[in-house]
Parts: structure tokens; sequence; C-alpha cells
């Protein structure tokens, strides 16, 4: 069954006000898996990618192990691209917005003024922001994907991170070269989540994080679909679908003090067309699926989002007038309810995906256990109905 098949099921469903199971195409367990009620109709990937045209590339650097030494080792950190007409230049409308701004995203000061993104998003960790960056705009020169292949051209590279404690940070791992495998390693289709790219590193909710993705179909016929980092959260206000699961688990703790700080990132995607002011106001909705989950975006944590429309293609493109195309502000609902809802989805798949990884001086962030977690849904009536157990890893 071809993915534009499955979609089209899944829409007709949708339609008739019926739900569909999610479609893993072969992956992992994801969370949906363990029985969490999501709201809302996954796409046939769950992921971003299920937007059209959208690619996905992740370069993951491990290396050593034991007691931190500055420029050595260990590495747990990697870079995650994303493209959003895939390798072909066509700049999208975009909005960003942070709900507390102690972090980093390059860029986001001429998507403001020009309501355009007019190259990939790259993810890594904090102090690999510029050699990225740099890396983007030669990247884009060297596969002529930019504004004139034979010409004078400048643009602004979106490049955000988020601190990977689990890493030898200050030995500034990240290389050119791993920027260009991320961004040559893009592709559509399923995506792989949790110790991966940017979030190899990363730790959310005091388990293990990382990378997560999620995604939306809407009966408009439009798909929204979201790709996280997270590495932000404490333990004790964690809560899954309403159940307080960081106090059913209160072990599990980082072997040395990690505070229950960080930063996410969060990528939102559709096709629907939307002008800058209407995917400003999708980027705002981003902190609502946050706080579902126990997030509270504190003084310490980066939190900061983007959203863009591959509608609308040739917008860009310079000539006297152009003819826009807009979905009407009263149809908006149904995409803020697909932001959280994917919002949520991506990061808890993040986190389910992610496994138990020690890193620096031999800090160990555990995975959260998919077996405590689905004990305890049932324990607070918070289980999906009909959805067959899946015993997870202890």
């Amino acid at each position: 069954m071809t993915s534009i098949r499955i979609t089209t099921v899944a829409r007709l469903l949708v339609l008739a006000g019926l739900s569909a199971p999610s479609i893993s195409m072969g992956q992992d367990v994801r969370a949906r898996d363990l029985g969490i009620p999501f709201e809302g109709l996954p796409g046939p990937f769950n992921a971003i990618t299920d937007v059209p045209g959208i690619e996905v590339g992740h370069v993951t650097i491990i290396r050593g192990d034991g007691p931190l030494v500055k420029g050595v080792g260990p590495v747990r950190t990697g870079v995650t691209a994303i493209l959003p007409r895939g390798r072909g230049f066509d700049p999208v409308f975009a909005a960003t917005y942070a709900l507390n701004g102690n972090g980093e995203m390059t860029g986001i000061h001429w998507i403001e003024e020009s309501g355009f993104l007019e190259t990939p998003i790259l993810i890594t960790n904090t102090f690999s922001v510029g050699v990225v960056r740099d890396a983007v705009i030669a990247w884009m020169d060297s596969t002529g994907n930019n504004a004139a292949p034979d010409g004078l051209w400048y643009t602004y590279p979106v490049v955000a991170e988020t601190y990977d404690v689990l890493n030898d940070i200050l030995g500034q791992h990240v290389t050119r070269a791993h920027a260009f495998e991320a961004l040559n390693s893009a592709r559509g289709g399923p995506v792989t989540e949790g110790n991966v790219g940017g979030g190899t590193g990363m730790i959310a909710h005091q388990f293990k994080g990382g990378i997560g993705t999620a995604s939306r179909l809407l009966a408009s016929g439009h798909t929204l679909g979201v790709l996280v980092q997270a590495n932000y959260g404490g333990r004790s206000r964690f809560s899954v679908a309403g159940v307080p699961v960081g106090q059913e688990i209160p072990d599990l703790l980082p072997n040395w003090d990690v505070l229950p700080r960080g930063s996410i990132i969060v990528v939102v995607a559709t096709d629907a067309p939307l002008l800058p002011q209407q995917l400003q106001r999708l980027a705002e909705r981003v902190p609502l699926a946050i706080g579902r989950l126990g997030g509270l975006g504190g003084n310490g944590s980066g939190d900061i989002f983007i959203a863009f429309s591959t509608g609308n293609p040739g917008a860009w493109r310079e000539r006297p007038t152009a003819s826009l195309d807009m979905l009407p502000n009263a149809a908006m609902n149904t995409l803020f309810a697909a932001t959280v809802e994917a919002t949520e989805e991506a990061i808890l798949n993040a986190m389910v995906a992610a496994e138990t990884m020690t890193g620096r001086d031999s800090l160990t962030a555990h995975a959260l256990p998919h077996d405590r977690l689905q004990d305890a849904l049932p324990k607070y009536n918070r289980w999906a109905d009909g959805r067959a157990a899946c015993r997870g890893r202890v």
C-alpha cells in the first residue's frame, strides 16, 4: 500500500468521524503503541515528513566513555536537519515564538521581518551552532540550493540548539562535515527518533530525551507535522494523558545532579496555506503541549519554536504582484488542536524511543520504562480503548 493510499483512507475516516490506528511502517515501539490515549489522527508515518516534500536527516556522534577530557570526550552529540521542500530552493512562509528565550535560534530576525524561511532548519548542541550555521551556507552554495546559483546571494541560516549535558560540549566535536552529512542524508518517510542527531545527548523530565516527531491529518485534507528536540523539564511535574507519571516513577534519576531545566526546540510544519501571522499563532500554541506534560518554561530553559507552511509554492519569487491562498482564520482551530496534539505526542515519542545512555563522567540518563508507564495508565483510568498491550522494556 502506498503512502498516498494510506493517507486517503485515513482522511476518509476523519470525514466519517472515525479513528484509525497508527501505521508504524516497521519502526520500533512508539508512544501510542503503549496505550497512551492520544487525540487526533496521525499520518502514515506519524512524522513531520507526512507533510509532502519535507525531508529529515541525522548525523549521530557517539565516542568514548569514562571521565571527561575536554576536546577528547566522551562525545554524545549530533546534528538534525529539516529541509522544508527537499533540495529545491523555494522559501516558505514562517514565523517563530519563544516561551522562554534562554537559548538560540539563528536567522529569526529576517523571518520576523520578511515572513520567509529561506534555508533548511538544523538543530544541534549549544556550542556547535556557529560551525553548523556556517556549514549551511557552504552546503547551499555547493549544491546550488540558493537564490542565485550563478551569482551573488545572501541568506541567514536557521540553526537551533539545546545543551547536551551528557556530552563533552566544550570540546566542540561537531564539524562542518557532520552538518553536510545531516543535510545530504535527509529523506522523506519514517524518521528515526530518540538518541539520534541533535538529540543524542539530551535529557527530558530527567529521563533520556532526544528527537521525536508526530503528525495529524485534518478533515480539510491538510497535514500538520511536528519535530522536537526535547531536553527540558523536571520529574515531579511530568504528566502523560493526565497521569502523574513523574510521581509514579520517582526513581531512575540521573546519577548526579542534573537540574530540572534545559530546553526544547519545536518545528511545526503544515501544507495548509497560511500566512506568517497565522503561523505565528500556530507557534504560540506549542507551549500548551509542553504544559500538558509538566513543562514550565523556567528561567534556565530555551523553549523556542518555528512554524512554516509549504503552501503557496513560488510565493518568494520576484514579480510585480503575487496571488496567494490563505486559510480563513475561522478555520484555524483544527490547526491549533493539531499543533498541541502532535507536539505532545512528538515529545513522548522522543522519550519512548530514547534508550538509557551513559556519557561524560559516567553520568547516566535512564530510559523511560515502558512497562511502568503502562502500569500507571490504567491505574488512573487512562488507557486507549481496544489498544493491545505492547509490553516494552523494563
